[in-house]
């Protein structure tokens, strides 16, 4: 993958990443972090990145690893992650059905929420999610019906009036 070819896909893909990173993890810094972290790596094995089938995929798992290790991290050391010294991304403002979906999300168990994300808001085909997850067609589809129920009255005991549609 050469200069070019990579400077589009961090231009197409960056902000897609960091929305789809903040929905399965909920922390927009973080988010963003984790993806500019990935793409620091995507850039460093670039001449592998030109055999791979899906780079945005390849960015999008490195930097949910990236932040389920940072969480996993956090949580053993009983103290809080080593940060960059700077400002604060801004972010423009969100809805509050945004935010409620966030909030929702992440009450939902990992797997569900990773097929969640990729699936609807990162509109992935289903093989594609379970090949992105390691995981069998079938259990995604089973993930994405339990994770969708779960979702749905989660926002309901949030506010009557949201309805999870399906896509």
């Amino acid at each position: 993958m050469d200069e070019d070819e990579f400077d589009a896909l961090y231009h197409a893909s960056y902000r897609r990443l960091c929305a789809q990173l903040y929905a399965m993890i909920g922390d927009f810094d973080e988010a963003a972090e984790c993806v500019q972290e990935a793409f620091a790596r995507a850039w460093a094995h670039r001449r592998k990145m030109s055999s791979v089938d899906y780079p945005e995929a390849w960015v999008r798992t490195t930097a949910y690893r990236l932040a389920v290790g940072r969480w996993r991290r956090k949580k053993y050391a009983g103290r809080a992650a080593d940060r960059a010294v700077g400002v604060r991304t801004e972010m423009p403002a969100v809805d509050e059905s945004h935010v409620a979906l966030v909030a929702a999300l992440r009450q939902l168990p990992e797997a569900q929420r990773q097929a969640i994300v990729l699936h609807h808001i990162a509109d992935l085909p289903i093989h594609q999610v379970a090949a992105e997850v390691g995981a069998p067609t079938g259990t995604i589809k089973a993930r994405l019906a339990r994770g969708r129920a779960a979702l749905a009255e989660l926002l309901a005991e949030g506010d009557p009036g949201t309805v999870w549609k399906e896509a």
